[in-house]
Formats: C-alpha cells, sequence, structure tokens
C-alpha cells in the first residue's frame, strides 16, 4: 500500500493550511479524511453529499487501507456541514497551489479564461442568487488551472484580475473573451510575465470602430493597403464545411494611429478572423476582431482564437454532462462553490489519464468499479 500512502499524503500536503470550520467538541472525523472521500466519490461519479456516505460505506475496507477512520465513516450529514462551512476562499486557493504543483506550463501555453453560472445554486428562501464562477483553463496540459466566484454585485471584469493574480501565467498567452477585453486586465497579464490576446467588440468602442475600418480598408484594397499575414483553414465533417481565414497587423504605426490602442499596454498587433459556414446551400459568414501583445502570425493567431472555445467544449460543457453540474441543487453555506472546485479536481485527475479510451462519463464508472484504476487517477495528480 506504499502508492496509496504516497498519495494520500501528497494530496493531505496540498491542503495543509486549510482551517477546519468545526469546532473540537464536533470533530469526530478528520477532515482530511472527509475531503479525501469527497474528491474519491466524485471522481467516481457521485454527485452530492449522500452519494459521499454510501461511496465512504461501500469502499471503507480500501479506505481504511490509508485512512485513519476513527470513527467510521462520516454520515452524509457531516460532509454537508463540512462542505457548507469550509472556506471557499481558502480551499480554492489550496486547489490552485496544488494544479501549480503539478502541471509544467510550458512557454507558449494557452490560458482560456472564461465564466460559467452553476444554474441551480440559487436559493430564493435566503434571497442568494446562482453563483457564477470564473475559471482558468491550460488548452495544452488540459487542466482547469483556478476558480474564483463572482461576486453577487459585481461582474467577470473584477473576479479575472483576481483569478489572474493567483496564477503563474509567465510566458503564456491569456485569452479572454470581450467583457475581459479591459486596459487594466490587460496591464496585469503583461506585469505578470504573459502576453494578452482579447476579443474584441463594442465594449472598447472607439478602438473596435477602428479595427473594423481598417480591415475594411485592406479589403477593399484587395489585400494590398497595409502590410499583414494571412492563414486560411478548412474544416469539413458532419455534412459542413467551415472556412476560416485571419487576417493580422502589427505594424506599430498602423497601430498607434488607432484611437484607444494606446491605453493597451503592449498593443502590438489587431486581427481580424471571417469564419464562412456552408451547410448544403445556405452559407453564412462572421467576422470576429481580436487585439493582442504580442506579434503574432496569423497562423498562430487562428490557432489561439480556435483553441480559447476549448473551455467550453472541454470544461463547460464536460462539467454539465459528465457532471451534471448544472442540475445540482447543492446551495447551501459554501456548499456549491466547494462542490465546484470537487468537480475541478475530479476532471482534472481523469483528462490525465490517457490509458483508458473512454469519454469523461464511462471514466468516472470505471474508477467507481476499480479502485486500482481509482488510485491511479488520484496519482496523476500527486507527481
Amino acid at each position: 500500500m506504499v502508492e496509496t500512502d504516497s498519495t494520500q499524503a501528497a494530496i493531505e500536503s496540498y491542503f495543509a493550511d486549510i482551517e477546519d470550520p468545526r469546532v473540537n467538541r464536533t470533530r469526530r472525523h478528520k477532515l482530511i479524511d472527509i475531503l479525501i472521500i469527497g474528491i474519491c466519490t466524485v471522481i467516481c461519479g457521485g454527485d452530492d453529499y449522500e452519494a459521499m456516505e454510501d461511496f465512504g460505506k461501500a469502499k471503507e475496507k480500501w479506505l481504511r487501507t490509508f485512512l485513519e477512520l476513527p470513527h467510521g465513516i462520516p454520515s452524509h450529514d457531516t460532509f454537508w456541514r463540512v462542505f457548507s462551512a469550509l472556506d471557499a476562499e481558502q480551499f480554492a486557493h489550496c486547489f490552485v497551489e496544488w494544479m501549480q504543483a503539478v502541471s509544467q506550463m510550458s512557454k507558449g501555453e494557452i490560458i482560456a479564461i472564461d465564466g460559467k453560472k452553476l444554474r441551480r445554486s440559487h436559493d430564493k428562501s435566503e434571497g442568494k442568487a446562482a453563483i457564477h464562477m470564473v475559471s482558468a483553463w491550460a488548452t495544452t496540459n488540459r487542466l482547469v488551472l483556478g476558480q474564483v466566484k463572482v461576486d453577487e454585485k459585481s461582474n467577470e471584469i473584477t473576479a479575472i484580475p483576481e483569478l489572474l493574480r493567483r496564477l503563474d501565467i509567465n510566458g503564456c498567452l491569456v485569452t479572454i473573451d470581450a467583457m475581459g477585453c479591459q486596459v487594466d486586465i490587460a496591464a496585469l497579464i503583461i506585469e505578470n510575465g504573459g502576453d494578452y490576446l482579447f476579443s474584441l467588440k463594442g465594449n472598447q468602442s472607439h478602438l473596435h470602430e477602428d479595427v473594423v475600418l481598417l480591415f475594411k480598408d485592406l479589403e477593399e484594397s484587395r489585400f494590398t493597403a497595409y502590410a499583414h499575414d494571412y492563414a486560411k483553414t478548412v474544416d469539413k465533417g458532419h455534412g459542413r464545411i467551415e472556412v476560416r481565414h485571419c487576417w493580422a497587423i502589427s505594424d506599430p504605426q498602423l497601430i498607434r494611429c488607432l484611437r484607444g490602442a494606446d491605453r493597451f499596454r503592449n498593443l502590438q498587433t489587431v486581427i481580424r478572423v471571417r469564419a464562412e459556414r456552408y451547410i448544403g446551400d445556405q452559407h453564412s459568414v462572421e467576422d470576429r476582431y481580436f487585439i493582442g501583445s504580442a506579434t503574432t502570425h496569423a497562423t498562430q493567431a487562428l490557432r489561439a482564437t480556435r483553441t480559447h472555445w476549448q473551455v467550453e467544449n472541454a470544461l463547460h460543457w464536460v462539467l454539465d454532462i459528465a457532471f451534471r453540474e448544472d442540475p445540482s441543487r447543492i446551495r447551501k453555506g459554501n456548499g456549491a462553490q466547494n462542490f465546484a472546485v470537487l468537480r475541478h479536481i475530479a476532471l482534472n485527475a481523469l483528462k490525465q489519464d490517457t490509458t483508458a479510451k473512454l469519454g469523461i462519463k464511462h471514466k468516472r464508472l470505471k474508477a467507481g468499479w476499480s479502485e486500482d484504476y481509482l488510485l491511479k487517477v488520484l496519482s496523476l495528480l500527486t507527481i
């Protein structure tokens, strides 16, 4: 049981600084036992506190090989009380520290930042709105690096800087949608050694207008007016053809002439991506615009803009489909926020396993059936 013990010790070290929310007289069960059973339950397909108790009882013999369990398996009420009272900021911080300890961020890693609402986490009886989480997704490592809850009276603009301050983004490219296209966020990314690529829309009205006009002039000149780089991709499948064109302009003199460009630190490239879709006789065209702090070739820009949407497909969609996050009715105290962290831990662990050629939903089932596979999955996050 050496591997089991080392995995347990590693997980315990990541949560060493978290405070137990219970008073001494109610601490019949060790906090680390509760946390590890909770993590294992969510990896194995459990989605609530009752599942934690059931999983613990079903796997008690195995759990006792590396957990103390001085008073047996905690009840579902105990799991509920602990995860509802556990300091959500501390728990999220421990998660970030854990992920940064086990991940190897290569130079040029694309970190996609995006928000997601936990739709059923609202509590009308207490006047609580559904919580909104902003997450950072490392697209190459396929890891959730961290998350921050958006304050009820605020929005993603205030949460994104808080998340960025927790991450090591040195040498990475941070991609954010139009809401995060903010002067202060750009400066923060540059100060921390990263580069940014922001979607550009009407919230930066003058800059957006001038970038649109710049590419309109370029097109009307038959692409001879300004020095630029161009790339194109064609994808076929499911009865449709998708063609993406990308133009990137990195001329400093041109960019200095754009209204508002001087407010964005190190702004060096403006980009237009044209997406054409053919489905039968139907043809649609959409133009999207971006600004970036690196001198970016069109091929790189096209890859980065497409890669950003992994946060939707590989993270948010999987959380909804494989982890049933949206239907979850966990809402009391800090429960919804802490359960979101548990799901991220589980997703990261399952994503790292490449031996089982299965989707996440079936990997969860396999982990529940096989203690050897569960241990293997856990160990992938404790290297």
